[in-house]
């Protein structure tokens, strides 16, 4: 019965915190819809969703987050500095990322990722979903952008969805 009525209950609140962080007024009345509109988002979207979200590590999770918070952070600095510098000596590049991700959602969030971190952007996924085209803005070395996402991004993500 709670699972029809919050279907998912991690997502509800994240929305809620979202709203209020993109209307930037903490009143009762932003609050109240904040609520409401995350509780009735899920509710409607919930025949979208292929497959039931299960976090296994929910600390995991938590790091994961963090370590993309920082990235985006240190990221804007360095993309920022790169081309208010020396534009001419970037070294832009098509990488393909293997990947070890099977889940749909895992893929997902891996692709977006890589797309929220400034200097990089995920171009295509691979038919059989087995590769990832990723550009990069600036890429000396290609074989340590790909280690980079496979460490930081998609071993957690493979921790957190997939285990």
């Amino acid at each position: 019965m709670l699972r029809r009525l919050l279907p998912h209950p991690l997502l509800t609140p994240a929305l809620a915190l979202i709203w209020l962080l993109l209307v930037n007024r903490f009143t009762l009345g932003h609050i109240v819809l904040g609520l409401f509109l995350s509780w009735l988002i899920p509710l409607f979207t919930l025949r979208f969703w292929p497959e039931a979200v299960r976090i296994q590590r929910p600390l995991t999770l938590m790091r994961f987050i963090a370590v993309v918070l920082y990235d985006i952070v240190v990221a804007n600095l360095i993309v920022a500095r790169r081309i208010l510098g020396r534009p001419e000596a970037l070294r832009p590049a098509f990488v393909s990322v293997p990947l070890d991700l099977k889940s749909d959602l895992a893929i997902s969030l891996l692709a977006n990722t890589i797309c929220l971190t400034p200097g990089t952007l995920s171009a295509r996924l691979a038919q059989d979903r087995t590769h990832l085209l990723v550009h990069g803005l600036h890429v000396p070395d290609p074989a340590q952008l790909v280690a980079d996402i496979k460490q930081r991004y998609e071993a957690p993500l493979k921790e957190v969805f997939e285990c």
